[in-house]
């Protein structure tokens, strides 16, 4: 899934190739990927692309005071085409989701792979319009985003610390690779309850969560669409590498699963050494 990183490198990928740029066609392929029907997505046609932003995790292209905005949710991804197909796109069962021509013959095309369809593609006056992104809290690499407004946003969080991370109402952008690569950075256990961080504790993962998503930005910056991807892999050191050594101290990573995802982390510099309980392979072995 794209994340803050992500979306904030497509945000200035998309800025040098699509600002003043006109917008010809948008061709919906798959029917559920539109969560707005008015205006339709042909509204946008004629218009010109005069800024791109990010809100959170969703993409925001303004075209003449008309908004496009997307959310890739966990499969779905942005490809640019320095020249777009002949013709039109068949739907069918492919991945193609949507497909934005541009004057020049250029243009992307969002894709989603899988079965399950969460890609969302808005068209409205207003972002603020998308569900989504009125419910957003805070962007944590804002300049107002310190110490001391992190730990407001923690005070009473009576959940673990890696669920409240991921809440996008509470801070905007962090997914499930990112917590994990926080926490880590952070040698705190995903499992922690943010009630009972001290002052000492939040500190620490303010730090952690701001040098991590920063690196990460500074990373992606300048890399192409079609990159992106396999650059967040290579960046990342303990989330998708169950089984590896952790870069820090040398122990395995382990992991915890989910009934639809899974976490991982170093139990040397996260949990005292302790592994944490994994309820699903427990359920098996039983």
């Amino acid at each position: 899934m794209p994340e803050l990183p992500e979306v904030e490198a497509l945000t200035d990928f998309l800025t040098e190739h699509l600002v003043g740029h006109e917008i010809v066609r948008v061709l919906p392929v798959a029917v559920s990927v539109l969560k707005t029907y008015d205006p339709p997505p042909a509204a946008l046609e004629g218009r010109t692309v005069t800024g791109v932003t990010r809100h959170g995790k969703f993409l925001d292209l303004d075209a003449d005071g008309l908004h496009l905005v997307t959310h890739l949710a966990r499969a779905g991804w942005l490809h640019w085409r320095d020249r777009l197909p002949d013709g039109p796109p068949r739907p069918g069962k492919g991945p193609l989701a949507l497909r934005v021509a541009l004057e020049d013959g250029e243009g992307f095309d969002l894709t989603e792979a899988g079965t399950q369809k969460s890609l969302a593609v808005y068209v409205v006056h207003d972002p603020a319009d998308v569900p989504g992104i009125a419910r957003l809290g805070p962007d944590p690499l804002a300049d107002g985003f310190d110490e001391a407004r992190f730990a407001a946003l923690l005070d009473g969080e009576r959940r673990q610390i890696k669920g409240a991370l991921r809440d996008q109402s509470l801070i905007a952008g962090i997914g499930n690779a990112y917590s994990d690569e926080i926490l880590h950075a952070a040698k705190m256990s995903p499992f922690k309850l943010a009630s009972s961080l001290t002052a000492d504790d939040v500190s620490v993962l303010h730090k952690a969560l701001r040098d991590t998503l920063t690196e990460a930005v500074e990373r992606s910056r300048g890399v192409a669409a079609g990159r992106l991807k396999a650059e967040k892999k290579s960046g990342l050191r303990v989330h998708g590498r169950a089984g590896e050594k952790c870069p820090v101290c040398g122990d395995t990573i382990r992991e915890v699963s989910f009934h639809d995802s899974s976490l991982q982390y170093c139990a040397t510099c996260q949990t005292g050494g302790k592994p944490l309980a994994d309820r699903r392979m427990s359920k098996l072995l039983k």
